[in-house]
């Protein structure tokens, strides 16, 4: 069997989240850390959305890019966030989706792509598996935006730089400070970035910068996934100005013989969700942020989280896997963090989960610290 596959399949591992999530199902009613989805239920409203658009029979493809009138919606908040005049929209099948898209029409064998360590974990398999190489840059022990170091690891084989904020698995945000280096680093060197913004509207201790209002040459990447409790909808975008507007024509062509499109009842549902208020959402899981620092920065060290839904804190000893297994012996689920990292030093916490579900794994790590 060995001999039948793709060199391509060898380049990449079975997801560390996924073997992890598959090792909690063995376990009894446990602590779920693991798991990066909202523990909120879809909005009513946008679920009626949905169920109204199959009864209507908008049940075959939509157009490769999308629904018109869905990017017609995402295009005029795009242009009202960054200014860009006219902005090229692609509706994807996630963020994943859309990350997959991009790479393809992006990254030939051997082209550099430069990544902040740590990173979210597709990030690194997408870029392996698709013959290019991930040049990790630093960003310990605080993962703020190391730019510095992202100027100098630019060569004339650098495709792109990946910058998500708010960051999975940090909890980082990146300050509109920081954001402006980064762009002014790219565009002396003329290079894309790549901004992962899923978690855009989980900001908790002010607004949520973006590199695109900085840069024209950013490739944008957005989704409902988490802000509205629907990541089994698969549903996200990709935006861009004039500048790459060429990227988003290339990536709806690989769409065309992969994914097809996006699916149909969903984007129309989705137009309902972009009306949605979902600050009551971001508040709550503001809470679970304060939980899940404040329970555990007198035993561990960590970074405060300021967006997304995560925790990246220093394992004791600076060995996560085995701290990683001690919890799961005691019925908690973590990630090691060599599932985000060249390094294995941190391990990563979601609370996305119940309060109640918070403080009972708080108190058991703590008896492990």
């Amino acid at each position: 069997m060995k001999n039948m596959l793709s060199e391509r399949v060898g380049r990449i591992d079975a997801s560390g989240i996924r073997k992890v999530f598959a090792l909690g199902a063995k376990l009894e009613d446990p602590v779920n850390f693991s798991i990066g989805q909202p523990d909120f239920d879809v909005p009513e409203v946008v679920k009626e959305a949905a169920i109204r658009a199959i009864r209507d029979g908008e049940n075959r493809y939509s157009q490769t890019a999308g629904d018109e009138e869905l990017k017609a919606k995402i295009a005029e908040q795009v242009k009202g966030d960054f200014g860009w005049e006219s902005p090229s929209v692609l509706i994807s099948s996630g963020v994943s989706g859309g990350l997959l898209l991009a790479f393809m029409a992006l990254i030939d064998p051997g082209d550099e792509v430069i990544i902040p360590d740590p990173y979210f974990v597709i990030y690194k398999h997408l870029v392996n598996m698709l013959g290019g190489r991930c040049v990790f840059v630093d960003s310990y022990p605080e993962f703020r935006l190391p730019v510095e170091k992202i100027a100098a690891a630019i060569t004339n084989r650098t495709k792109m730089i990946i910058c998500n904020s708010p960051a999975n698995p940090t909890g980082v945000v990146y300050t509109a400070s920081e954001l402006e280096a980064l762009a002014r680093a790219a565009a002396e060197k003329d290079v894309l970035v790549m901004s992962d913004q899923i978690y855009e509207k989980f900001c908790y201790d002010g607004p949520c910068p973006s590199i695109a209002k900085y840069y024209d040459k950013t490739l944008l990447m957005r989704g409902f996934s988490k802000s509205y409790g629907m990541p089994g909808w698969r549903l996200g975008y990709v935006a861009a100005g004039e500048p790459l507007r060429a990227v988003i024509e290339e990536m709806t062509k690989v769409q065309q013989y992969t994914f097809v499109c996006a699916p149909t009842p969903l984007q129309k549902a989705a137009i309902t969700a972009m009306d949605c208020d979902v600050s009551e959402a971001v508040d709550a899981y503001g809470k679970k942020r304060g939980l899940i620092y404040d329970g555990l920065r007198d035993k561990f060290h960590l970074v405060r989280p300021e967006g997304a839904f995560y925790a990246f804190i220093t394992a004791p000893g600076g060995r996560a896997t085995e701290f990683a297994e001690k919890a799961m012996e005691k019925n908690v689920l973590i990630i090691p963090g060599n599932v985000f990292s060249e390094r294995d030093t941190h391990f990563r916490i979601s609370y996305a989960t119940s309060d109640e579900r918070i403080r009972q794994g708080v108190e058991i790590l703590r008896g492990l610290a």
